[in-house]
C-alpha cells in the first residue's frame, strides 16, 4: 500500500511539482495517471521512489516512511518498487540476461553488486521472467540489438525478478508504435492480475488508461483534479483536466477505439 500525506513539492525556481496530494493506493490496483506535460506526473511518480524529493507531508510504503527513511532503509524500501521508464534505462553494450540480473542488485552487498555475483536462484529468476515476457531467445543478445518494445519488456522483465510488489511505469509506451503500446499494456495487465502487483503508470493517452486501468487518477497544475473509475472520466472532466481548447483539438484522439 501507498499512501501520501499532504505532500508537496517547490521547485528551488518557485514551481509548485505537486500540492496537497493525499491519496491511498492499495495493493493490486492499476492506476493511470493522466494529465498534462508538466502536470506533475513524472514528479508524483519519482517521489514514491524518491528519486524526486518532496518538500512538505510524508509518502509511505507498506507502513514504512520512504521519505524519513535513512540509507539502509531507502535501500530495503527501494527493493520493493520496479522501475520501468520511457527511455529505457538499460546498459547498452550487456546482455539481456545481464540487464535484468540487474534488478538483483539491492539484495547484495557492494563488493558481490560490483563483480557481479549472482547466485544459481537468480539466474533461474532470469530466465522465468524472461520467459513471461516472450524473450527467452534474447538472453544472450545485446540490449541495444532490441527494438523499443523488445527493451521495455526487458525493464518489465527486471522488475521481475526484483520481485518488486509495486512496479512504477513512467510513460512506458510514449515512443512505441500502437500496436508495440498495446503489447506492452497487456504485459502489465497480466502482471498485475496474475501476481497482484501494484500498477501506477503515467499515460497519455486516454484510450489506454481507460482500456487498462481500474482507477484513474489526473493532475493538473500539481493537483489531483479526478480520482475514480475509468467509467467515471467522462467528456465534461476531461475538458476541465485538458482546458477545453486543448482538448476540442485532441478529441478525436482522446476517444479512438
Amino acid at each position: 500500500m501507498l499512501v501520501f500525506d499532504n505532500v508537496s513539492k517547490v521547485y528551488p525556481n518557485g514551481i509548485k511539482g505537486l500540492q496537497n496530494i493525499n491519496l491511498t493506493i492499495n495493493a493490486g490496483e492499476f492506476v493511470a495517471i493522466i494529465g498534462l506535460s508538466g502536470a506533475g506526473k513524472s514528479t508524483l511518480l519519482r517521489s514514491i521512489n524518491r528519486l524526486e524529493s518532496i518538500t512538505t507531508g510524508e509518502i509511505m510504503v507498506n507502513n514504512r516512511s520512504i521519505t524519513n527513511a535513512g540509507k539502509k532503509e531507502l535501500r530495503k524500501i527501494r527493493r520493493e518498487i520496479g522501475l520501468i521508464s520511457q527511455q529505457f534505462n538499460l546498459v547498452k553494450r550487456s546482455t539481456v540476461q545481464k540487464n535484468v540480473l540487474s534488478g538483483r542488485l539491492g539484495y547484495y552487498g557492494t563488493l558481490k553488486s560490483i563483480l557481479g555475483l549472482f547466485t544459481k536462484a537468480d539466474y533461474q529468476r532470469t530466465i522465468d521472467a524472461l520467459e513471461s515476457v516472450d524473450l527467452l531467445d534474447k538472453l544472450h543478445t545485446r540490449s541495444d540489438e532490441l527494438s523499443g518494445g523488445q527493451q521495455q519488456r526487458v525493464l518489465i522483465a527486471r522488475a521481475l525478478v526484483q520481485q518488486a510488489p509495486i512496479i512504477l511505469a513512467d510513460e512506458p509506451v510514449a515512443s512505441l508504435d500502437p500496436i508495440t503500446s498495446q503489447k506492452i499494456m497487456m504485459d502489465l495487465k497480466r502482471i498485475n492480475e496474475e501476481l497482484n502487483k501494484t500498477i501506477l503508470i503515467n499515460l497519455h493517452s486516454i484510450p489506454l488508461a481507460r482500456k487498462f486501468s481500474t482507477r484513474i487518477i489526473a493532475l493538473k497544475a500539481g493537483e489531483v483534479v479526478f480520482d475514480g473509475r475509468p467509467e467515471l472520466l467522462t467528456s465534461e472532466r476531461l475538458e476541465r483536466i485538458y482546458a477545453k481548447t486543448i482538448f476540442d483539438e485532441v478529441k478525436g484522439i482522446a476517444y479512438e477505439n
